[in-house]
């Protein structure tokens, strides 16, 4: 047995699909990273098979280019009842932020594609069949010991540890936290088959109170049931095929398709109190667990592996105070939570515990779905908790709230003066951060020596021009010609200007003239030394 020794920036510990978007953001920032896996291959069956259009926005961030995976837009959830027909619907049609509001995926085709794009970045090393033995953070480092399948030792020493090492996480064992919710006691057989005839175009939960069953479709031909089971019914009974036959028989004959997986899980409502301890941090399915009926398990991770990757990034970088680091609980953990309940709402309408209680709830439903704002509150999604921050990284002013900070900017497409081809405004900001002006050049009148602070900083100037504006210009190198209503005048007037994080979170928005003193408490915020700078909006909600 032999033992080598490595020293990284970031060991993390996971290469799933959260870890493995994680490595290649701190990848595309220029961060060294150790990804480590105790899997040698990627688990080649279904498990997540839906992302939004906020999952698909962090992928493209991460380097993941259009049809690079396959995805199936998903037009509409229904909810269907044996007493009330369909009960609830939300159109989930729609275009948002450049990409489908939801779509179905095959989880090992993006895993396979985010693992392959990791080879492109030579201060990212992968180890797959090393698992972590143990580690200790002693204030400065994390010192941790891996081992590999043929009983080879590694020493590693990093500046920080983020764990994404799922449900069953050791990081967050020995990290003492407790996970804590509850386990539900309903166990759920998944069914995923090919060549299903006559295969449906959306997803649907049969919400029968006998035996509630999601089916749903994805790509490659596949389509997929989670059928309930009920007491007594044991797991390896019910997994056996004429057990699945029988279950399958009311849409299908199961002789006749192809079963690609069946499996029975149980659904979990989990978080941990805190997503960070000392230079160790949790994302994904090892800070929270979400039922399924929202969607929004892997979700909920790709928000986690964004919202941390940059603020590591600047802080191995010398570009911002260890500080920001904090932040990241601030901020991910109350909507991780918000997310959770939300599923749990859900869940009460897809697993009515009795005939009673079906009639009362679809009875509701159905009710309130002659009411405008009722049938918007899921035909809309406004259902959907929007992923703006309570508190953390950013400030608000009370009379100057367009964008509201803490939310995500609108993604929309532009073209650069430069005339080259259309393109996501995401992809042409780049990693930086972004200082907007939107039909106005926001540098106008500044201060060289705050531009170049701003430049130090990792900061870019941007102007986000009106389509064939022709009149008060920035240089060419920074112009963006809108085209489409995302922002120009849908959301904010000419003469703006909005502060926006890398992961596309704006800080902090106002006035042209407002300018340079937005510019300066954003620089003062991310400095070394910037503890008396509040990050709690609340603090800011009298400000000028």
């Amino acid at each position: 047995m032999t033992t080598s020794t490595i020293d990284t920036d970031v060991l993390l510990v996971g290469l799933g699909p959260v870890g493995a978007a994680l490595a290649n953001l701190l990848g595309r920032y220029g961060v060294r990273v150790l990804a480590i896996d105790k899997a040698s291959a990627v688990f080649d069956k279904p498990r997540a098979i839906a992302l939004d259009n906020e999952a698909l926005r962090i992928l493209q961030l991460a380097g993941v280019r259009d049809g690079e995976f396959e995805t199936l837009a998903i037009p509409q959830v229904q909810y269907r009842s044996p007493l009330f027909g369909r009960f609830a619907r939300i159109n989930s049609a729609g275009i948002i932020d450049g990409h489908p509001a939801l779509v179905t995926f095959y989880q090992p085709e993006l895993e396979r594609v985010l693992r392959a794009k990791l080879a492109q970045y030579p201060r990212v090393e992968t180890r797959l069949g090393a698992e972590l033995e143990s580690f200790v953070d002693d204030g400065r480092s994390v010192h941790a010991r891996l081992k590999d399948g043929a009983g080879q030792l590694t020493e590693v020493r990093a500046r920080y540890m983020v764990g994404t090492d799922g449900a069953h996480s050791l990081v967050r064992r020995e990290l003492g936290l407790d996970f804590e919710g509850r386990s539900f006691q309903q166990d759920w057989l998944i069914v995923d088959a090919f060549d299903v005839p006559a295969p449906i175009d959306h997803v649907e939960f049969v919400c029968d109170p006998r035996r509630p069953t999601p089916r749903m479709v994805a790509p490659g031909g596949r389509q997929r049931w989670e059928f309930m089971l009920r007491p007594g019914e044991k797991p390896e009974q019910m997994e056996k095929p004429e057990s699945v036959r029988r279950l399958l028989a009311p849409w299908c004959d199961s002789r006749s398709i192809r079963i690609e997986r069946t499996a029975v899980y149980r659904f979990h409502a989990r978080e941990v109190k805190r997503f960070s301890k000392g230079r160790c941090f949790l994302a994904g399915d090892a800070a929270h667990i979400t039922p399924p009926f929202a969607g929004q398990g892997l979700v909920a991770g790709l928000r986690d592996a964004a919202n941390l990757a940059w603020k590591l990034a600047w802080v191995l970088r010398g570009q911002a105070g260890e500080h920001i680091l904090d932040s990241y609980d601030t901020e991910r953990r109350p909507h991780a939570r918000k997310i959770i309940n939300l599923a749990l709402r859900l869940g009460a309408l897809v697993m009515p515990q009795n005939r009673a209680t079906a009639f009362a709830v679809h009875g509701l439903m159905s009710l309130l779905r002659l009411l405008p704002a009722g049938r918007a509150l899921f035909e809309d999604l406004k259902v959907k908790p929007q992923n703006t921050f309570d508190e953390g990284l950013f400030w608000r002013e009370r009379r100057h709230q367009r964008l509201r900070a803490g939310a995500m900017l609108p993604q929309g497409w532009v073209r650069r003066a430069t005339g080259e081809r259309p393109l996501l405004s995401d992809d042409a900001l780049g990693l930086d951060w972004a200082l907007i002006g939107f039909g106005v050049d926001p540098s106008a009148g500044l201060p060289a020596d705050l531009l170049q602070r701003w430049q130090a900083a990792g900061g870019r100037v941007w102007q986000w021009c009106q389509r064939s504006q022709g009149q008060h210009l920035a240089a060419p190198e920074q112009r963006l010609e809108a085209l489409d209503e995302a922002l120009l005048p849908r959301k904010v007037p000419l003469g703006w200007v909005a502060l926006v994080r890398p992961d596309r979170c704006v800080l902090a928005e106002g006035p042209a003239v407002r300018c340079e003193a937005l510019l300066r408490r954003a620089l003062q915020t991310l400095a070394a030394h910037s503890s008396t700078v509040s990050l709690n909006p609340r603090s800011a909600k009298h400000a000028a």
